[in-house]
This record gives C-alpha cells, structure tokens and sequence, in this order.
C-alpha cells in the first residue's frame, strides 16, 4: 500500500543510504530526505502502519525494511521524517512515550566520530603527499650500499657518500676466504670498479604506496653495488690466488715417532669453486667483511681403519729388528732407525696404506758401507813421451743397481727378526767385462745386493785401433782473462780424452752439454754487437777456435762452423770459429778408418788442442789478401753504466785455402774459404 506521497518506507530507507555518495563519507544529515526517481518526498502520517498486502515492485528491498509503526511527530522534523527516525534496532516504539527526543541525542555524537575519522584521514593525506612532494628525487629511505646508509638523501649527496666512504675499500685489497684460507685481490690489476651513478640507480624511485613509505621509517633494505668488471682480469687474478685457497687432500699416513709408527689422520683438500668466485667477488667485494668464497671439499681415500692395519702388520713388524744388505764381500747392516728413514707409505685406493721404499734415503742408508765394493769406470787414455803415444787401458765400472736391490726391501722387512744374520759373500773371480755370480739367496731379515757393470765412455780398444798414434794437428792460442780462462779451462777438462771414432762427426756443443753454473762454468767478457759485455761462459769461443785450426791441419772435415761477425786480432783471419750454446755449433767429422783422439793441455796463459790417430794428410794453409778494407765508425755509450771503451777494429773480406795432401797417394786437395767481417765500432764513454 503506497503512501498519500506516493512513497513506501522502502524508497526511504535507499535514500538514505545514497549518503554515502556523498565525497566525505558522511552525508548531511540535517537535509530533508530527497525522493527517488525525482519524485517529490511526502510524509507518513503518524500512525499508519503500510499494508502488508499491498503490491511489492521489488520482494529483495522491501524484505530488508524494518518494520514501521507508529512514529510520534515529535520525533520528527519539520517534514516529519528523516534518517534518525529509526532506533538502534531497527524498529519505533511508540508506546514508551519521549523515546523519540531520546533518541535524537544518539544521532548527534554519532556524527562526531566519524568526522573525527574524516579529519585523520585528511592530516593523513595531506602527510602522504607533502612527503611525497619533498622527497621526489631522493634515494628512497632504509637503503644501504654496502654497509654506507644513502636512504633519504638527494643524488648528489649520496655520490659522495659512496664516493667518500667506499674509496678506501675500492683502493684498498680485498680480502679473500675460502674455508679457513685466505688471499688478498688488488681491485685495479683485478678490473673491479664501483658504478656509483648505476648504483644509485638501482636504488629505485621513492615508492608510491603508503604502506611501504611507512615501514621504510623504521627498516633498512640492502642494495648491492654496481659494478664495473673486467672478466677476463678478474679470472687471472681470481687464478693467481688459488695457490693460497686451495687446500690439497692430506692423505692419512704412517709417521715414526723414533721408531714407534704414529697415525696420521686424513685431511680432506677443499677447491675454490671457480665458476661461482667471479659473481661472489663481483656481488661482495666493498663488503666490510671478507669475500667468502664457494668452495668444494675434496675427499680422502685412506680410512682410519686402513692406516691402523697398516701399522699392526707392515710398520710395526719392519722396526722390530735391523736388516741385512749382502755385498760383495761386504754387508751392510741397516738399523731399525734407519729403516724409518726410508720405509713410506702410499695410499692404495681401497682405503688402505701400500708400503713403498724411498730410494735416494735408502740409498744414503746402505751405500757407505758397500762402498769398497763399487768401482768407478775409468777411460782409456794415452800416455805421451814426447810426441809417443801409448794406450792405458780402460777399467770396466761396477757397481750396486739400487732399484733391483731395493725391489725386494718390503718383503724382507715382513719377515720375523730373530734370525740369524747371513754370512759374509765372497765372489769368485770374474773375466774382464762380466758381471761376476751373485751371492745365495739368503733367508730372514736380509736381501742380497745386485751388482751391473758399467762401460767406460773410451775403451781399451777404441785406442788401441788408432794403431802406432802420432800427432796429427795441434794448435795454441793465448791472450785471455781470468775469468774467461776458467770458462777454457772447464771445457778443456770436458773435452780432454774425446775419441771420434771412425765415420762420426765431433760437435762441441754437443759434447759439453749446457756451459752453465751447474756445470762450473762462470760469467766472463763477450762481444755483444760490436761491444764488450758478459755472459755466461764467455771465452769457450776461444777454444773452439783452438780446437778448430786443431781439427784443420789434422785433415777433418769440416760439417759446421761460423766465424766471429768482427775480426779479433789474437786469431789467424779467415780460421777461427765462434759458439754459442742453442744455435751456433762447431761440428768435425772423421771420415777415415781409424779413431782420432783429442788432448787439451791448459796453463793461465794458453790452451793448446792435439789430435792424434792415424796421419792421412800433410795440411797447409794459403791465406789471402785483405779486400773491400772498411774503417770502424765510433759509438758513444756513456749512458750505459756499464759502458767500457774499446779500440775498434777495420772491416775486410779474406779468402783462406786449406791445402791437404794425401800421404799415400800424394794428392793434393784445395778447400778455399772466403770470409767478410766486419768493420768493429770504436767504443768510447763521453756521454751522459
């Protein structure tokens, strides 16, 4: 049933919720209640209740009506119905008489809650955008770099506090951890370098949620640095400090506390894990703290069961007593401590430990007192009285082959220790050349030495076939330091006693092997482009010059040799050699049917060479004249602190024949040889 208006209190109770259109949230309240539909508001009368049988245009609305009663007009203002018309739940009652001016005042201090709400809200939002407004182009606030808070400041201001605070950390090295190891990196030879501006940039913009812009008062957020990387010196540096953190695998072992065997445990090794070290380096490397690096742990084979079966049957047993070595008419009687010098222990890679025998330790052990057993290969060589040559024999070598006698060590030393020892052996004579019987077999504690021959590198034979030996070409030359003069004494003392034997070819490089320290060679004067200088063994060229005009009048041929860039005037012009170890060689061959040998002879003043063997040649030599004549030029080393003036020498090209003359047949041969040198600079100092 519809009101005189036209209205049902279904179309009044949607009208009042349309307050809430209303921008604040609240309405107004003390607004007449607007119809629907532009449709004008009327009143209810007092005490018409709506009929229940009357048309409903929507069932939903009108089932969340409250029902209506009677309504006291003082309740109501002057249109006689507005929103606080309704009690709290829900309903009128009229029959409690004032209970519509009662329920005014309910009406009123709802409201002022709710524009208390309005009024935070407004501060609230007016917060928001004023902090959004002064704080547009700073860094967002809580972020740290590194360690270095730049939350809330402007872009210029956080450069420098990256700048300022990082510089020591970008200059200074950084330190690596792996495990417990550790190294230093250089961030330059490393190609790290900060990205401050890429840095800030990753930061971010100054969010827009509130809820985040709340929170960022009271919490940090971590930013990593920007970097700028090198990868390629970034992996040579990382490589570089690998030897310091990377951990080898110990593996367990056996160690002698005197002569009581010890277990070493095992150690696993640990390897940096070089696919990830570049990123971790690149991600941490301004962290106040040390780069830890990933690492990956390398396992061990040998369990401490393995190293304890170990010491019961194998370490134990071979300190229980000494052992014997059986020489030749010799032992050796090696002690339970000098078994601990020698007996190792190797993994077996079935968690056990094998017994090994170190070889050079046991041969310190043993060697000393076989000694007198052993012989040392002696060549033959030739005995002069004047120029009379006669043969001394050769003497064959003999001596302990310590790998075939030490083979057996391991299992001797399992043996049981209370037995006898072995008697004495004593060889029978054996023929020159043969290796002589060895000794039984022995049991026990012992094990026998086994004995080889050693031939001499000149025989009896090789001298005896040069047959009635004479002098074949013999040549001196003198002139040198001191220093170099030991160099020419060194490789005079190699040299002596060579034999070239038939069809062979003699090089001297070859035969000296490397002239260095080791070899007792020393630094002496060289010419270097034209110069003095030093080098090392400096003064052999001398002696292959020697040795040269030796094999030149003795009829060799002659495969290699190269004559000095400038002419040096103790040396016959067009007949002298140089050397120089890798690249320049002297090389003689002898192409006749007997072997020649060579005799150096050595004093502070002179090195002289003979050969001699079997003459087939009567040897003169036919030098040229001086052609195409070039004077020296003049160079100043004063800048060179260790400038040392010389006296040049001139330029000219020189023809040399060798005329050799068949002592049998008498025919002449003819070798001409022409050589250029050049002109060698005058070397003064004047400079700065």
């Amino acid at each position: 049933m519809s009101s005189p208006g036209g209205r049902t209190p279904e179309d009044t109770t949607v009208d009042a919720g349309h307050a809430g259109d209303d921008p604040t949230g609240y309405g107004t309240l003390d607004e007449p209640t607007r119809a629907m539909a532009g449709e004008p508001a009327t009143e209810i009368a007092p005490g018409v209740t709506p009929d229940p049988d009357a048309e409903v245009t929507d069932p939903d609305r009108t089932a969340q009506l409250p029902p209506v009663a009677e309504r006291d007009p003082r309740t109501f203002g002057a249109s006689g119905f507005g929103p606080s018309s309704w009690g709290s739940d829900g309903s009128d009652h009229p029959e409690h008489p004032g209970h519509g001016a009662h329920e005014a005042e309910p009406s009123g201090g709802r409201r002022r809650p709710l524009l208390i709400g309005a009024a935070v809200v407004g501060l609230l939002a007016v917060l928001y955008v004023g902090d959004l407004l002064l704080s547009s182009t700073d860094v967002p606030r809580g972020v740290t770099v590194a360690g270095v808070e730049i939350g809330g400041m402007s872009q210029p201001e956080a450069e420098a506090a990256l700048r300022g605070q990082l510089a020591g950390r970008t200059a200074g090295p950084v330190t690596l951890q792996a495990g417990e190891s550790t190294a230093t990196l250089d961030p330059a030879t490393a190609g790290l370098e900060l990205d401050v501006e890429g840095t800030i940039a990753r930061a971010g913009e100054q969010p827009f949620n509130p809820w985040t812009r709340l929170t960022s008062l009271f919490a940090t957020r971590d930013v990593a640095p920007v970097t700028r990387v090198n990868g390629f010196a970034l992996g040579q540096a990382l490589d570089a400090a690998r030897p310091q953190l990377d951990r080898p695998t110990t593996e367990g072992n056996i160690r002698f506390d005197g002569v009581e065997p010890v277990a070493v445990p095992a150690v696993p090794g640990q390897v940096v894990d070089g696919n990830a070290a570049g990123q971790t380096v690149v991600d941490h490397w301004l962290d106040p703290a040390p780069v830890g690096l990933p690492i990956t742990a390398t396992p061990v084979s040998v369990t401490p069961e393995g190293i304890q079966t170990a010491i019961d049957r194998v370490a134990r047993p071979a300190v229980a007593g000494p052992i014997t070595v059986v020489g030749d008419a010799k032992n050796a009687t090696v002690t339970t401590r000098a078994i601990t010098t020698f007996l190792r222990f190797v993994p077996d890679g079935r968690g056990g430990l094998t017994a090994t025998i170190d070889e050079p330790a046991a041969i310190a052990a043993v060697q000393p007192q076989l000694a007198t057993t052993e012989t040392e290969p002696r060549d033959a060589t030739l005995a002069f009285a004047g120029t009379q040559a006669n043969v001394v024999p050769a003497v064959v070598g003999r001596a302990v082959d310590w790998p075939r006698t030490f083979s057996g060590m391991v299992e001797a030393l399992g043996r049981p220790a209370d037995q006898p020892a072995p008697p004495v052996f004593t060889p029978p004579p054996a023929a020159p050349g043969v290796e002589p019987a060895q000794p039984p077999a022995q049991s026990g504690r012992a094990l026998n030495a086994v004995y080889t021959t050693t031939q001499p590198r000149v025989t009896t034979e090789s001298l005896q076939a040069l047959g009635p030996a004479e002098l074949l070409g013999e040549f001196t030359t003198r002139g040198f330091k001191p220093d170099s003069g030991q160099n020419i004494r060194r490789v005079a003392e190699i040299v002596n006693g060579a034999v070239i034997a038939p069809n062979t070819t003699f090089s001297l490089n070859g035969f000296t092997g490397p002239r260095n320290a080791a070899n007792g060679f020393v630094d002496a004067g060289i010419i270097d482009d034209g110069a003095p200088g030093r080098g090392m063994a400096g003064g052999t060229s001398q002696f292959a010059t020697t040795l040269y005009n030796a094999s030149y009048f003795a009829g060799l041929r002659n495969v290699e040799h190269k004559e000095h860039s400038y002419w040096i005037s103790r040396y016959p012009a067009g007949r002298e050699a140089t050397v120089f170890e890798g690249s320049i060689d002297l090389r003689q061959a002898n192409d006749g049917p007997t072997p020649i040998y060579i005799r150096t002879q050595w004093t502070p003043s002179s090195i002289t060479v003979q050969l001699y063997g079997i003459k087939r040649y009567d040897v003169t030599s036919e030098p040229g004249p001086r052609t195409n004549v070039t004077p020296p030029s003049v160079r100043d080393l004063g800048g060179n602190p260790t400038c040392s003036p010389s006296q040049g020498s001139e330029g000219f090209t020189i023809t040399d024949t060798r005329v050799l003359r068949d002592v049998r047949t008498g025919e002449v041969r003819r070798e001409p040889r022409t050589v250029r040198y050049e002109p060698q600079p005058t070397v003064t100092c004047n400079g700065p």
